[in-house]
């Protein structure tokens, strides 16, 4: 995600739209966290229906007040809303191996959580004569496949769907409140105990971090996906964590403020998860989400898998 389309998992009034309402009650939270959103009967489209592609987008659009959001990002980037729809798959990256899969799986909209062409917009006049981006926009017109980014809206709901998602895969929904956010109190273990847990929970075969392993880590802000140096740095500031967990940085922002940080003595550290790792648990709630809503139609998430590996 551009860092100027702020797309940070659950936050708590920092640079959010302000129109969703706040969960009143615990109670009322738990009943979110504890499964996809719920709806009655009349937003739930039957089996019998033919459902277009359309359809289903304004079914999750009703689930965020004001929907569809001004200026979003949130559009189809390839097919129409007139599709009728032989199968969904969920996926950060809409790349050319998920649509192969989706081809071989008889799926014909993919709802993305990025970009499809390589920028946040999505623009592709400068692409005209690039023959990456025409393989690819031949693969989905040749499969009449309609790819659409759902990421404004989904992370609009309250709690976000992909900070969600990401505390469902780390069993850490028990600490997640709504007066503080993003920031969790965790039972108090070390950073390299810390480390070992996200790996294991997200499958990550390694991550990047800045800290001395046996520091003890109970307060945990987690900034999933890219949020950017600026507010990574202000929420480190103003809520002091133990640790930040954040998806990607740009090095000469976060991760310097961390090493001077700590070398005037704070006790702060940094675990870059790389953002895929730290969103792509946003699609596993779409699943949970269609399943619910769209039960006549065969959804699958299909991990995009990671684009960079280490030596």
């Amino acid at each position: 995600m551009n860092q100027t389309q702020n797309s940070t998992p659950f936050n708590d009034g920092v640079n959010r739209r302000k129109f969703i309402a706040q969960l009143s009650t615990l109670a009322g939270t738990a009943a979110l966290l504890s499964g996809p959103l719920t709806g009655n009967a009349a937003s739930i489209i039957k089996q019998a229906e033919n459902i277009t592609v359309g359809q289903i987008i304004d079914l999750f659009m009703k689930q965020v007040p004001g929907a569809p959001l001004p200026n979003t990002v949130d559009t189809l980037k390839a097919g129409n809303r007139d599709i009728v729809v032989t199968g969904i798959v969920t996926t950060m990256f809409a790349n050319i191996s998920v649509i192969e899969k989706a081809i071989s799986l008889g799926a014909n909209f993919i709802i993305a959580h990025e970009p499809t062409f390589y920028n946040h917009a999505d623009e592709t006049a400068w692409l005209a004569n690039d023959d990456v981006y025409q393989y690819k926009k031949q693969l989905l017109d040749k499969h009449n496949i309609a790819v659409w980014r759902n990421h404004d809206t989904i992370h609009s709901l309250k709690p976000d769907g992909v900070g969600l998602g990401f505390l469902k895969q780390l069993d850490w929904v028990s600490y997640y409140k709504p007066e503080t956010g993003n920031l969790l109190t965790l039972p108090p273990t070390s950073l390299g105990n810390l480390i070992d847990t996200l790996k294991k929970k997200l499958k990550i075969e390694k991550v990047r971090y800045i800290g001395n392993i046996a520091q003890s880590c109970q307060k945990v802000l987690l900034l999933p996906g890219a949020a950017g140096g600026k507010r990574q740095i202000t929420e480190m500031s103003t809520k002091k964590p133990d640790v930040l967990i954040c998806g990607e940085i740009s090095e000469w922002e976060t991760a310097e403020y961390v090493r001077d940080a700590q070398a005037k003595g704070d006790k702060l550290s940094l675990i870059v998860l790389g953002h895929i790792a730290s969103e792509e648990p946003g699609s596993e709630f779409m699943i949970g989400w269609l399943k619910q809503h769209v039960p006549g139609v065969k959804a699958t998430h299909i991990h995009p898998g990671n684009s960079l590996q280490f030596l």
